[in-house]
């Protein structure tokens, strides 16, 4: 089930907006097609990040994927004990699964991204190919 409250980019990161702080993390559909995890690298707290780049990796057996900013802004706060805990991230993705906060530089950004519905459609087409 894809929360509503949430957006969505193309490359499977979801965020949920609160104030001008974006909380991000990778998507159900997303952990699913990486299978078994065995890596995660996340950025230092103070990182600039730029909309659209990588600020991270997550390793599989199978891929190695970047991880990207779905904002332009700085990390507040890291999840670090998802890197000793990757269960956690597949058990409970849109929750304690979160992977940073960005303060985001503008916040307006957000509305450029893919609500439920569209990023439901989008995965679909994504594996019918």
């Amino acid at each position: 089930m894809t929360p509503e409250d949430l957006k969505y980019t193309k490359t499977h990161e979801w965020a949920r907006l609160e104030g001008d702080i974006v909380t991000v993390g990778l998507t159900d559909f997303a952990l699913e097609h990486l299978q078994d995890l065995v890596f995660l690298e996340l950025p230092e707290p103070g990182a600039p990040l730029i909309k659209g780049e990588s600020f991270g990796q997550i390793e599989s057996v199978k891929a190695v994927s970047d991880i990207n900013s779905p904002v332009n802004g700085e990390v507040l706060e890291v999840h670090e004990e998802l890197v000793d805990d990757l269960d956690t991230l597949k058990k409970d993705p849109y929750g304690q699964g979160w992977l940073v906060k960005i303060k985001a530089s503008d916040p307006s950004e957000l509305e450029e991204l893919m609500d439920a519905a569209a990023y439901e459609k989008f995965c679909k087409e994504e594996e019918e190919h």
